[in-house]
Formats: structure tokens, C-alpha cells, sequence
């Protein structure tokens, strides 16, 4: 196998990582990188140098030059991403090992790691081609998707959603008549699941889709409703049981959000367990665009990242 399967490597040392602050007790920091930005070969030759032999070989055995390249800076992001939070950024990331629990869900492997490091660090992956994203929390688990917003789905949209949404949310994209603004919601509810399913870390069998319903509650009355990002009045996305009409489930807290224009990408935390009264707090939200070893932007709070669903403090 050719390990430098994006062409020849006349790479130079890379600098180190600027090291970043752990995230605060219940903010998440949101790093991504847009591939098409990402030009350089010898770059990429030497992310892929920072990847297990494993990792390697399933980067370079993949077909197509576009999904190769996801999926390096996918793992490149996560790896580089981590090391950040090590004191003094002294963990290279090409140390960090990586295993799964019981249901597939990544998570890094301390034990095997000589160097402190802080056990409460807890991370989340998702790629497009176009888009890859790591989000990362201290003490409470996380679940991240991203979509394109011109992502076409080559089934009808409401036959598409009767087999997979729950009945609930197939009514309310029947109700839409424009087929371009159904195709819009029916991409959010898919990150919004899909995010909370990440959260849950226990694969999709575990918690399918159809078993769960997507609502808003409007922050100033607490009234219930279907979800609709349509509405001008800060609202909180909750989770109801199919099982449980009357149950919404309150543990979670999401964050749905427009980024560039051209993505959505749907945070699902655990909230702080020590505090579950019904106070509405937002979520602190960090967002970084970066090209790992050569540049970070913090675009929080830009024109870059527009909050659309849940309650975002941007930090």
C-alpha cells in the first residue's frame, strides 16, 4: 500500500498546535474545516502521517479523490483537535489511540496514553465532502451532524420520511406545501435526530428514528409545538417520546445552526446532571474554522454561523 496516497511528500516539519483552553462547564467548542480549502498535497501527506496504521489504509483504500480527502481531514481534525487541550499542547497527536464502546461510539483511549491527560474530554465526528466538523465537551456527552443545505434526496421526500420519521413529523411535512422549504425542514430534522442519536452513544438501533419526535418550546411561554425553524421567537429543541406523547425528554440540549450558507449542523449535549431544574439556560456555544497547522478562525458570533433552532449563547 502507498502511504502517501496523495501524492509524492516533500514535506517540512509541522509547527505545533496553539493550544486551546478546555471548553467551561457546559459550553461545547465546534471546530471544522471546509476541504476545498485544504490544497495543499504535501499538507495532506503529512496529516495522513498522524493517522494509525489502520486509519491509513482505510483513508487510502477509499475510492474517489474527494472521499479520500474527507475522511483524512476527518481524522487529522479530531486527532489535532484533541491534542489542543493537552497542557502546553505537548501530546502529539499522532500518540492519541482511539477506541469504541459496546455500540460503535469512538472515544479516546487514555488508558494506553502516557501523557495527562483529561479524562473528562468528550468528542464527536461528522463529515459531508464539502464540510468536516469535531465538537468537543468536558463531563457530558455529545453528538454532532452536519448536511449540505443542497443536498438532494433522490426518494420522494414524504415517502422517505414515513419510513424513517415519526408520525408527528410526517404531518408536518405533509402540511408544507413548498417542496423546497419541505426539503429544507426535512434536512433539520434529520441533523437534529441524527445529532441526538450521536449523543445517546448507543447506535441507531438503540434509539430509531421513528421513536422519537423533534419539537420546540417557545422560550418565553414553555408552550409546546411541532418543530418549525420557521418562527422568529427564541425557542428551545426538545425531544418527545413516541412511547410518551406526554414525556419530553429534558437531559438533552441542541443547537442548530446555519453555517456559510451552505451547511446545517445540529449539536445535541447531555445537560449538567447537578442541575435539571426548568430553567432554560442556552448553550455556549465556541465555533473555530481551521486548517489544522496553518490556521484558526474563531467565527462564533460572525456572519459565518447563524443560529436557526435552540438557545445559543455564542461565545
Amino acid at each position: 500500500m502507498n502511504l502517501h496516497c496523495f501524492g509524492r511528500n516533500f514535506s517540512t516539519a509541522l509547527p505545533p498546535l496553539v493550544p486551546v483552553q478546555l471548553p467551561s462547564k457546559m459550553e461545547t467548542h465546534f471546530w471544522y474545516v471546509l476541504p476545498d480549502e485544504v490544497k495543499s498535497v504535501s499538507l495532506l501527506n503529512q496529516y495522513l502521517e498522524l493517522l494509525s496504521p489502520c486509519e491509513k489504509e482505510n483513508v487510502c483504500r477509499m475510492h474517489g479523490d474527494q472521499l479520500k480527502k474527507s475522511a483524512l481531514l476527518a481524522r487529522a481534525l479530531v486527532r489535532t483537535t484533541i491534542a489542543r487541550y493537552q497542557k502546553n499542547c505537548q501530546v502529539n497527536p499522532r500518540s492519541l489511540k482511539f477506541r469504541k464502546n459496546i455500540y460503535g461510539k469512538p472515544e479516546v483511549d487514555w488508558q494506553n496514553d502516557d501523557n495527562p491527560c483529561p479524562l473528562s474530554l468528550h468528542f464527536n465526528i461528522s463529515h459531508t465532502s464539502s464540510l468536516v466538523a469535531c465538537g468537543v465537551t468536558v463531563d457530558v456527552p455529545i453528538g454532532i451532524d452536519v448536511e449540505e443545505k443542497h443536498r438532494r434526496i433522490k426518494n420522494d421526500i414524504l415517502a422517505f420520511a414515513r419510513r424513517y420519521f415519526s408520525p408527528k413529523e410526517v404531518k408536518l411535512l405533509t402540511a408544507i406545501i413548498d417542496p423546497e422549504i419541505r426539503r429544507q425542514e426535512f434536512i433539520k430534522l434529520w441533523t437534529l435526530k441524527e445529532a441526538y442519536v450521536k449523543a445517546l452513544g448507543k447506535g441507531f438501533s438503540a434509539a430509531p428514528f421513528k421513536t422519537f419526535t423533534i419539537r420546540s418550546r417557545l422560550a418565553t411561554t414553555g408552550t409546546c409545538h411541532l418543530f418549525d425553524t420557521l418562527s422568529s421567537e427564541a425557542s428551545e429543541i426538545v425531544v418527545e417520546s413516541s412511547d410518551d406523547p406526554e414525556n419530553l425528554t429534558s437531559n438533552w440540549q441542541f443547537a442548530l445552526l446555519d453555517m456559510a450558507g451552505s451547511h446545517y449542523a445540529a449539536i445535541c449535549v447531555e445537560k449538567d446532571k447537578s442541575n435539571r431544574v426548568e430553567a432554560r439556560v442556552p448553550m455556549k456555544l465556541t465555533m473555530w474554522k481551521t486548517i489544522p497547522f496553518v490556521e484558526d478562525e474563531r467565527v462564533s458570533g460572525t456572519g459565518a454561523v447563524v443560529a436557526v433552532g435552540g438557545l445559543i449563547e455564542q461565545l
